[in-house]
């Protein structure tokens, strides 16, 4: 294309005063726009654009012909499914809305494109159903991102999500939902919700949502109706079981004396060196160390580190006395319930409130004398 622009005689040209005369006749990319800011156009060649002037001419033409190496499209690690399509977001928004463009054949889907950040210039995109949507939230969402004072976005949606939601970070509940699989964000724009992309991020976020929608999976609506109820009421049920189970434990350890005979097995827990306060949250903490360090753990070295920690874990703390094998009974199955639910955003924010309250509410727990009356009533 360059070659046929430089063998252009000077009549072809002639009569012709602006660049959107000589683009409209002579330029056949699909994405160019002429500009006449002189920031708008240093911009547009730092995010890879093709820049094209004439002397004579008025403006400067950006070709849109770039190309950024990105990976091919694939199922996304988290949200898999046994039935269902297997493609997944990547690290480029244009091709994300492609893919959302391609199950959503309607004329009211509309797709915003925004720069966010003062250096980076990242790419934005507002992606709803203009006949479905919220306006109010559309407006109140935009002006935010118009309005971010921000000199990157580092960390792709993440630092977006921090700047449209209210300033609370003692609040550790998410107040967005994200997915990396292209039919939930379709079917989440056809019931009126907003998709947030933001380029080199491959998860989307979804506003506004409710908690129910992060006990929601892809599986539950591509099996018949009573399969898909059945599996969300048990990771409800299961979610709440690993909320309450060792509070429920815990209190009825505290006050034997209220439980029925049927349960009288749940007061004798074996004594320990902590108190059984201390084993529950020493036990969650250790947990969670366990989880960081399998993220960082070389794959040759995964079976060696899973048997460390149970043996760690397991065996040689109960054996030297540091804690109860009920106890640990109890935190391995809110640790694999834990998993059940998709949400580890919801999972780590009700693990804190009950840390929080469990501290806050018995803060004796810790002392010597509530230790010496835990072995005493063993």
């Amino acid at each position: 294309m360059g070659a046929f622009w430089l063998s252009l005689q000077p009549e072809a040209v002639q009569g012709l005063t602006e660049m959107q005369q000589f683009a409209d006749r002579y330029v056949t990319f699909m994405e160019v726009n002429v500009s006449y800011d002189r920031d708008d156009i240093v911009t547009s060649v730092l995010m890879g654009k093709s820049l094209l002037v004439m002397e004579g001419l008025s403006g400067a033409a950006l070709i849109d012909a770039k190309e950024y190496p990105s990976r091919s499209v694939g199922e996304p690690p988290d949200g898999k499914v046994l039935r269902g399509s297997h493609d997944g977001f990547i690290e480029a928004v244009v091709p994300n809305m492609a893919m959302l463009r391609r199950r959503i054949r309607d004329p009211h889907l509309t797709m915003e494109g925004l720069k966010v950040g003062q250096r980076t210039h990242s790419d934005v995109a507002l992606c709803y159903l203009d006949d479905r949507v919220d306006h109010a939230l559309l407006d109140e969402l935009r002006h935010k991102l118009q309005n971010i004072q921000a000199n990157s976005l580092t960390m792709a949606q993440e630092s977006v999500a921090e700047a449209i939601r209210p300033k609370q970070w003692y609040n550790p509940f998410p107040k967005v939902r994200y997915t990396e699989r292209p039919d939930t964000a379709a079917a989440c724009v056809m019931e009126g919700s907003i998709i947030l992309m933001v380029d080199n991020s491959a998860a989307v976020m979804i506003l506004p949502t409710t908690f129910f929608d992060f006990t929601q999976e892809a599986n539950d609506f591509y099996f018949p109706p009573l399969v898909g109820t059945y599996l969300r009421v048990l990771r409800v049920t299961v979610f709440l079981i690993s909320l309450l189970i060792t509070p429920a434990w815990y209190l009825m350890v505290s006050s034997p004396g209220r439980l029925p005979s049927w349960l009288d097995f749940l007061s004798s827990p074996e004594p320990a060196a902590l108190s059984l306060l201390s084993q529950l949250l020493v036990v969650e903490f250790l947990i969670d160390v366990l989880k960081l360090a399998s993220l960082n753990t070389p794959d040759t070295l995964s079976n060696s580190f899973s048997m460390l920690g149970a043996l760690i874990l397991g065996d040689f703390a109960v054996q030297a006395g540091w804690l109860g094998p009920e106890v640990l009974v109890y935190m391995a199955f809110v640790s694999v319930a834990g998993f059940a639910q998709p949400s580890y955003e919801l999972g780590y924010a009700f693990a804190l409130m009950k840390r929080t309250a469990g501290t806050k509410a018995h803060p004796g727990a810790f002392d010597e004398e509530r230790r010496d009356s835990y072995h005493g009533s063993s």
